[in-house]
């Protein structure tokens, strides 16, 4: 599993304890939402240049370690 800690971030002193990207403001769930509405992540990153294209990338890593884990339990 990827380590998150250069990923995303939660502290409830930034945007009361939202999860982003680290080194940011921009949250996760916005990256979520660009993505469900069919923006690139070109797009994405183009609106939120404090997002690396590694950071974006390894979040979605992150994510699909967690589905396959959830699907498949050990």
């Amino acid at each position: 599993m990827i380590s998150t800690s250069h990923i995303i971030h939660s502290d409830p002193d930034i945007l009361g304890g939202t999860t982003v990207f680290t080194g940011t403001r921009v949250p996760i769930k916005t990256f979520l939402d660009y993505l469900e509405a069919g923006d690139s992540l070109n797009e994405f990153l183009d609106h939120f240049p404090s997002v690396t294209r590694e950071q974006a990338i390894a979040a979605l890593e992150l994510a699909k370690d967690v589905l396959i884990a959830y699907a498949n339990p050990a």
